[in-house]
């Protein structure tokens, strides 16, 4: 298998954390939820996995941030537009 760079990798997985953030404070947003469904959705294509929280975990291994919780606050990531809703970050497949 293919492995993702790292580095690329590494803005992915801050970019969900803050995506996921701001879907917390307002959950009312639905580009909010977009967003963090496409970037949730890369995360899986990218580390082969079929949910989120699976993807975000194997991301974190591969990065070596395993036990070390979320990446630290950031500023919010822009949103990107398109992709396929298939997995959403609840886990669950559509």
């Amino acid at each position: 298998m293919l492995l993702p760079d790292k580095a690329a990798l590494a803005r992915l997985l801050t970019r969900y954390r803050a995506e996921e953030r701001s879907v917390l404070a307002q959950p009312h947003r639905a580009e909010l939820h977009r967003a963090l469904e496409d970037t949730a959705y890369t995360l899986c294509v990218l580390m082969d996995e079929r949910t989120a929280q699976a993807a975000v975990r194997a991301a974190e291994r591969y990065l070596g941030r395993a036990g070390h919780g979320p990446a630290p606050e950031r500023s919010p990531a822009r949103t990107e537009s398109g992709g396929d809703r298939r997995y959403s970050p609840g886990g669950q497949t559509r």
